[in-house]
């Protein structure tokens, strides 16, 4: 276990120090005036990495290099023209040649790596199978919970405290009787930083936690998305918790789920203050809206009228 620890941990050093390396490298040709990045998603996609590689080489002509782009991006060859068109020197050649290399000697060595994660974590190979049934988890993020936790739920007597240890359960910061705002508690950075990364990749999945995030999104308001990942990580660790624990895959609830979970509490609400009042004695009419449904966030109120026979 501490073999699969180290390793993964070093994994995301190196992939940090990889990134970096991008962003030295983005900052050379936007010192240039060349900003493919405004224009393609990746900048060291294979259609990036031609027009670099051509500018290292000395094409200058934009032209020329927006004609490097391939399959969609050639949709944008004229944005991809004005973003090639810059003062772009051999001083900027060198640097950007050395940001390149040390990027793909970064891109090997995670590559050698990951084959001695994946040869520590063969032992749990059932735990991680099971891990990677939940939406927004992979291999890498999986590998990084076995390694952190162990892969053995005992140490967490419920899925709280493992979300508290991962430093994902909310603060407490009440006086008075009054909750104010806190942030998350410290705890396991690397589980941490990982599970949010996942809560991340969930946002983007037709799933139930990506309904979560959406619904929080909405409710902490713009501006707060990241507020949202944190929450949806913690569910997600909730929901390792119980795949481990439990032995058995996650079972996907649906993007619906919270929707007919609020129709059924509506339902039961309903119910509940119709018996209230039959109770005391009244005749309950329920009187639905124009559009038969219920107002947003709102329940619909019993129409009462008094037992005659009362």
């Amino acid at each position: 276990m501490a073999a699969l620890r180290q390793r993964t941990r070093y994994r995301k050093k190196l992939i940090e120090s990889r990134t970096a390396e991008g962003q030295r490298l983005s900052k050379v040709l936007e010192d240039a005036g060349i900003k493919i990045d405004s224009v393609a998603s990746e900048l060291l996609g294979v259609s990036g990495r031609d027009m670099i590689e051509a500018l290292i080489a000395g094409e200058r002509n934009p032209g020329v290099l927006a004609n490097l782009a391939r399959r969609r991006l050639r949709a944008k060859i004229d944005a991809l023209q004005m973003a090639c068109d810059g003062r772009f020197t051999d001083s900027h050649a060198q640097m950007c040649r050395l940001h390149l290399d040390s990027y793909d000697h970064l891109t090997a060595r995670i590559a050698e790596l990951d084959i001695l994660v994946a040869e520590a974590a063969e032992p749990f190979a059932a735990i991680i199978a099971r891990l990677v049934t939940i939406p927004g988890i992979g291999p890498r993020t999986a590998q990084v919970i076995v390694a952190e936790t162990g892969g053995d739920m005992a140490r967490f007597a419920t899925p709280a405290r493992l979300g508290a240890w991962a430093g994902l359960a909310p603060g407490d910061n009440e006086s008075a009787g009054k909750r104010k705002k806190a942030a998350v508690r410290p705890g396991n950075q690397h589980l941490r930083a990982a599970m949010v990364e996942a809560g991340w990749s969930a946002a983007r999945t037709a799933t139930r936690p990506g309904a979560r995030f959406r619904r929080l999104a909405r409710r902490f308001g713009r501006g707060n998305e990241k507020k949202a990942a944190v929450a949806v990580a913690h569910t997600l660790i909730c929901i390792a918790w119980a795949v481990i624990k439990h032995d058995q895959d996650y079972a996907e609830a649906g993007e619906q789920y919270y929707e007919q979970r609020d129709q059924r509490n509506r339902e039961h609400l309903i119910r509940h203050y119709q018996q209230a009042l039959a109770r005391l004695g009244y005749q309950v009419t329920l009187v639905p809206p124009d559009d038969g449904s219920p107002p947003p966030g709102t329940d619909t109120p019993p129409t009462a009228a008094p037992d005659q026979a009362a």
